[in-house]
């Protein structure tokens, strides 16, 4: 019975959608990747960056939107470097996408001793905090687990009802998707496949990169090593199994 309990309870899925948060953000932009047919194995290390990039914008001062905006430009600067190496000069996305891994993990470890040479536990920010929206958080348990949420996780669903339009209902999504199942087509059309690979690298490295914001802007409160703990390879995992 305690276990039923548990499964039946609001904040038992609260937690959940919590705790899945990432995951959306970090599978929808390995998606767009995918679709316009790069392989980011970047990811791991993106989040990892986004993760200490927004934390420290925020601890730096900048409000907490401002710390995902920071977030998502270091996100696509990392995107960027990967989408250049990829797609204009050709080489291996595999090798590419460890090597922005390996990268961007170092170099965010890095600058956070850089930053913080004396610190032994890390600092803590004030982090977004549960907003309940008027009426629907009253729904009985649906209404806890999902409109109980922070701003971050609301934007996350905002997000992917975007992106689904954006890729399946317009123009770009089609060229988005032509590129990476018949960029000859795409091509024929006069539209440049690299220009449209490399942009939807950069996006979706950006959403990477909120995933990792949110683990430290959302999820905690502060920014510790390994707290992204293989979020990147599982949304790579769900990408595959969702047949993109």
């Amino acid at each position: 019975m305690e276990i039923v309990d548990i499964l039946i309870s609001a904040s038992f899925w609260a937690a959940v959608i919590r705790i899945a948060t990432p995951l959306i953000l970090a599978t929808m932009g390995e998606l767009i990747c995918e679709r316009a047919g790069v392989l980011n194995l970047g990811i791991e290390g993106i989040m990892v960056a986004g993760a200490f990039a927004g934390w420290m914008a925020v601890y730096s001062g900048t409000g907490l939107w401002m710390g995902v905006a920071v977030a998502m430009v270091v996100g696509m600067l990392f995107g960027l470097l990967h989408a250049a190496l990829t797609v204009p000069f050709g080489l291996s996305q595999h090798v590419v996408g460890l090597g922005v891994t390996l990268l961007a993990t170092s170099s965010t470890y890095y600058a956070y001793r850089l930053a913080l040479p004396q610190v032994t536990s890390p600092p803590k920010i004030a982090a977004f905090q549960a907003y309940e929206i008027p009426i629907l958080s009253d729904i009985p348990v649906l209404g806890q687990a999902l409109f109980s949420q922070t701003p971050f996780t609301y934007l996350a669903f905002a997000l992917v009802a975007v992106t689904g339009i954006m890729l399946y209902r317009t123009p770009l999504g089609l060229a988005v998707r032509a590129a990476g199942e018949s960029p000859a087509a795409v091509a024929a059309q006069g539209l440049s496949v690299t220009g449209i690979r490399m942009g939807a690298v950069i996006v979706g490295s950006g959403f990477m990169a909120m995933g990792g914001a949110f683990l430290t802007m959302s999820a905690f409160d502060s920014f510790f090593f390994e707290m992204v703990n293989g979020r990147g390879w599982v949304a790579i995992a769900l990408v595959v199994f969702g047949s993109w």
